[in-house]
């Protein structure tokens, strides 16, 4: 395995630390997620740097210009997360790609205010593709459980296909493509996220409020109208792409696919789960534990990385009989009753 990934992930945390106050195995395991092709829900209060988080994380890129052109003429290959080909007839043609963009959820947003829409150009009978802020590398959703669930339901196919189809024409969203979402616990006009949608997200996160050590580094570093003016971009797109790409390559033992199936099985046997995890689960722990071993320069997946974030990534997948229950209860309980047994030579 490059040993250089290591360094170059140590190096894009750090740039995101020098500016934002984050826990560092927190912004790790977000930054696997986007190199895993997933996406991040992050459940938090307001206020505690969700968005300049995911703003630091967009411009630590060093976009290339192919990145931000417009797709058509001969680009015609799928996304490498989807698999799917797609026809030089059904490519968006002149939709460019931001670099990051926000969208900021409220109750009378509809799905083309996310999306896009087409409208004729002036009198004519042509018609012109108004891209909505879906079309960036890196999409912040500002308090997503806001939006109505006709309007929730907008992001189904992007976030599982990386294309959007808009009367009856489908467009592609190039790599890398990662959404943020944030979610608020507690609030009015709040819209919950069926399990389907919330299973498409990798992991849920919060950041929680920092230290009185790191607010004092907040009040000091952000007070100022310059804080952002030395930051810099440390990583190329390219990397992105590539170290996506080499995911597959880091190898998962039959014992510890065995061990992921078996915690995700348990999901639907305990006592005090009312709807348990999907397989999807299971697919989106074994990508996410193999993204993270390649961000610490490792070239296997030991059990101990899915110990680690099993819970991280399953608590929004599970819905318990008891709403006093937080999920991550019974999901503690299946680690520490499911064995690592080795079945294999």
């Amino acid at each position: 395995m490059d040993s250089n990934i290591k360094q170059s992930i140590d190096l894009l945390v750090n740039n995101i630390r020098n500016l934002i106050s984050v826990d560092a195995k927190k912004l790790e395991y977000i930054i696997a997620a986007q190199i895993a092709g997933g996406h991040v829900i992050l459940a938090d209060s307001h206020g505690v740097g969700k968005t300049s988080l995911a703003r630091a994380l967009a411009q630590s890129i060093r976009w290339r210009p192919e990145d931000l052109a417009a797709i058509g003429g001969n680009d015609n290959s799928s996304p490498s997360s989807t698999g799917n080909t797609i026809g030089s007839a059904a490519v968006n043609s002149g939709v460019k790609m931001e670099g990051f963009s926000r969208i900021q959820c409220t109750v009378d947003l509809l799905p083309q205010d996310i999306l896009g829409f087409n409208r004729f150009i002036g009198q004519s009978s042509e018609m012109f593709f108004n891209k909505g802020p879906v079309f960036a590398h890196f999409v912040l959703c500002d308090e997503i459980n806001l939006l109505t669930p006709k309007t929730q339901g907008s992001f189904f196919q992007v976030m599982e296909e990386q294309s959007v189809t808009i009367e009856g024409r489908l467009y592609y969203l190039k790599d890398p493509f990662f959404i943020i979402a944030t979610m608020n616990l507690k609030g009015v006009h709040l819209f919950p996220l069926p399990i389907p949608q919330l299973d498409r997200f990798m992991i849920r996160l919060s950041l929680g409020y920092p230290s009185a050590e790191d607010e004092t580094a907040i009040i000091n570093r952000h007070g100022k109208i310059d804080a952002w003016d030395n930051f810099k971009s440390v990583i190329d797109s390219s990397d992105l792409i590539r170290w996506k790409k080499m995911v597959d390559e880091v190898q998962i033992h039959p014992d510890v696919v065995s061990y992921i199936v078996n915690c995700v099985r348990s999901t639907r046997t305990h006592p005090d789960i009312e709807t348990p995890a999907s397989p999807r689960a299971g697919v989106r722990i074994s990508r996410l534990a193999r993204s993270l071993a390649l961000c610490r320069g490792m070239d296997y997946v030991p059990v101990d990385i899915i110990k680690e974030i099993y819970i991280h990534a399953m608590a929004h997948r599970i819905i318990t009989r008891d709403p006093s229950i937080p999920p991550e209860a019974p999901l503690q309980n299946i680690l520490n009753s499911t064995p690592v047994e080795s079945k294999h030579d």
